[in-house]
């Protein structure tokens, strides 16, 4: 017991030099660098003993609190350039030292699938994550949706929901596999997930940021509906977006919340000049 007591206090010095230091270095380097060093995270195990999770959840702080300093910067104009491979890292470590963090988890699938297009590692994280959290639902929903939505791999797509459904005792996501499975990548499917996921999100930067795509995938829905309806009219699609208002389809094209232009391409799909996201419009 003695020994137990001349430890202790190593450990915790140890473990308030290691956390000081860092907050004294991040302090003293400018905002948009502010999450390009961390210490490795076999130095944090080391250092943290059995507070893992609070460093964890300290660098999962972090990212929340830079990505939604970047967010609410300029009224939503992500004009700053954001270190996306800094967020990576810095999740990455965060969900080694405490795998049962859900924010984690949560934030590489808000943001770091279709802000940066980084779906496999978001996958990784997820699938990683389903060997501490096995009794939870939402990362093979997550999963299953990546597959389905991003990568039109419809098998593990149905292999994950069918988990999901495992774990949930709801059919729902039998019924989303089938329902889905032929038209994965619709954007009706984008909008109710966009939506489940802003309901369900505890940060105000994440939601904000969800329900900003959800808005941009509203339009581009009302978009489509009003080009199928122009195709069913006269059997051929309309030459751009303004031959849907002249054709009384609709009464404007609706403004892209990201700032940019909506466009009919050739092949009939609907985009944007932004890319649907703040950092794509061209000032």
């Amino acid at each position: 017991m003695r020994k137990l007591f001349l430890v202790l206090p190593m450990l915790l010095a140890g473990y308030l030099v290691v956390v000081f230091a860092l907050a004294d270095y991040m302090r003293s380097k400018p905002f948009v660098e502010k999450l390009g060093y961390i210490p490795s995270v076999n130095t944090m195990k080391a250092m943290s003993a059995d507070h893992r999770e609070t460093v964890g959840a300290l660098l999962m702080l972090k990212v929340l609190m830079y990505y939604g300093g970047l967010v609410d910067k300029a009224s939503n104009e992500l004009d700053m350039p954001v270190d996306y491979p800094a967020m990576s890292r810095t999740i990455d470590a965060s969900l080694k030292l405490d795998p049962y963090n859900m924010d984690g988890y949560y934030f590489a699938q808000a943001v770091l699938t279709w802000n940066v297009g980084q779906v496999a590692l978001a996958n990784t994280f997820l699938e990683r994550g389903m060997q501490y959290r096995d009794w939870d639902w939402q990362l093979p929903y997550f999963v299953g949706f990546n597959n389905a939505y991003f990568l039109k791999d419809y098998g593990r797509a149905a292999k994950y929901y069918r988990r999901a459904a495992e774990l949930s005792g709801n059919n729902m996501f039998i019924n989303l596999a089938g329902r889905y499975m032929q038209r994965s990548g619709s954007t009706e499917m984008a909008i109710v997930y966009l939506g489940n996921m802003a309901r369900n999100s505890r940060d105000q930067a994440v939601k904000k940021s969800l329900l900003i795509r959800q808005a941009a995938f509203i339009r581009v829905f009302a978009l489509e509906k009003a080009r199928d309806a122009f195709v069913k009219q006269r059997g051929k699609l309309p030459g751009s977006l303004e031959d849907l208002v002249r054709a009384g389809l609709l009464r404007g094209i609706p403004r892209d919340p990201y700032g940019g232009k909506f466009i009919l391409q050739s092949d009939g799909s609907i985009s944007s000049t932004s890319g649907f996201s703040f950092s794509g419009v061209k000032k």
